[in-house]
């Protein structure tokens, strides 16, 4: 057999090699399979949310702490036992109402004995008074001495004093005998019955009862001190409306503020306010813990976004505003407040346009996005990550 001579020019001219060699370079130049196509660029699943317009109110919030419009622990001014008690603990009495009777009898026989000393000093004081009388007309006659005029003088005013303090006498019984009986002072709720019935109560140690008015009621906050010049502005101007947020009712109470403290605390650099509520259906209690609202002014038809939409980066606070074209851009606002999951912003959304609430992190500008709805966006946003992993 004969060897081949690569050095050997016949061999670059070798038809058979030439065939090959044409053939490979056909062979790279053919066109791709029909129905191939270009891989797409993986897209990012997000949620998005539409901007609004919304009128919204400047708040300040707070915790505060609700307290009865009125409290007042009963004691009795008299000592005594007790014989009765006329209502039930923890239920609401009006102004008034009877709560306890001590008893009344020492204070009785008290009044009956001032009575009676009236009645006998007014007959003392007639007989003064005739005595003083008749004196009176021997005196001008010349009969009777100036020495006798004085003496029955002097007995009339005497009698006259002492009827005078019998009647004090019987008013100091009449209102010791209507200690006996306390009442409400005024419309609350009853606590729990200190004193039962048939003990002795020793004025004024012993506390019966304590009452709490709850209608109206008041929650009082404290807000930091640079806060105070626009609620002052404010109050000049309107009623200050105050709402108490409360879970697990079906509308929060509203009212308004009524007091602003005199002083600011120099120890925390807050002061004091109070808002008193109507409470009708009883839905703040005192010594509860509620979060206020004071609300300060209202934004008309700002633009509003979900708070979630609104990002921060090295140049500042950003959205992603998802495009027609399934793409998303990257525009940078300036956020005023957010309030119950909303975010106004001043500029760089337009009130329609539809912003990426969740998915910022993987999204970079131009990105093409799928739209997902809430229920199967967090399967196809682990789908995507298990695929970019790969």
């Amino acid at each position: 057999m004969k060897s081949i001579d690569h050095n050997h020019p016949e061999f670059l001219f070798a038809p058979g090699w030439c065939v090959l060699v044409v053939a490979a370079a056909f062979a790279g130049c053919s066109p791709s399979p029909v129905g191939a196509s270009k891989t797409e660029p993986l897209r990012v699943p997000v949620l998005v949310a539409k901007a609004e317009l919304r009128d919204v109110p400047v708040e300040i919030r707070a915790v505060g702490n609700i307290q009865a419009y009125s409290a007042v622990a009963v004691r009795s001014q008299i000592t005594g036992p007790i014989v009765s008690v006329h209502f039930e603990e923890g239920r609401e009495v009006k102004a008034g109402d009877l709560l306890f009777t001590i008893d009344p009898r020492p204070f009785e026989a008290a009044l009956s004995q001032a009575r009676a000393n009236v009645k006998r000093d007014e007959a003392r004081l007639l007989s003064a008074r005739l005595d003083f009388e008749r004196t009176s007309n021997l005196f001008q006659m010349k009969i009777a001495s100036q020495q006798d005029y004085d003496t029955v003088h002097a007995a009339f005013s005497a009698a006259q004093s002492t009827v005078i303090a019998d009647d004090a006498a019987v008013t100091n019984a009449l209102t010791s005998l209507s200690y006996t009986e306390i009442r409400s002072p005024m419309d609350a709720r009853t606590g729990d019955l200190k004193v039962k019935a048939g003990n002795v109560v020793k004025a004024p140690d012993d506390v019966l009862v304590n009452l709490a008015q709850i209608h109206p009621i008041y929650a009082a906050f404290s807000v930091p001190e640079r806060n105070l010049p626009a609620i002052q502005r404010r109050m000049r101007e309107a009623t200050l409306p105050v709402t108490a947020m409360i879970s697990g009712v079906e509308k929060n109470p509203r009212g308004e503020l009524t007091f602003v403290n005199n002083a600011v605390d120099m120890n925390t650099g807050t002061i004091l306010l109070k808002a008193a509520f109507a409470n009708d259906d009883n839905a703040l209690w005192p010594g509860q813990f509620v979060q206020v609202s004071l609300a300060l002014s209202n934004l008309v038809q700002a633009t509003v976004v979900p708070a979630q939409a609104v990002q921060m980066g090295q140049n500042g606070e950003y959205v992603f505003v998802a495009k027609p074209d399934e793409t998303v851009e990257l525009r940078p606002v300036k956020s005023f407040i957010t309030q119950d999951g909303m975010t106004v912003i001043l500029g760089g959304v337009q009130p329609g346009e539809s912003v990426v609430t969740d998915g910022q992190l993987r999204l970079t500008p131009g990105a093409k996005i799928s739209v997902k709805p809430v229920d199967t966006f967090a399967a196809a946003t682990n789908t995507a990550a298990s695929l970019g992993n790969k």
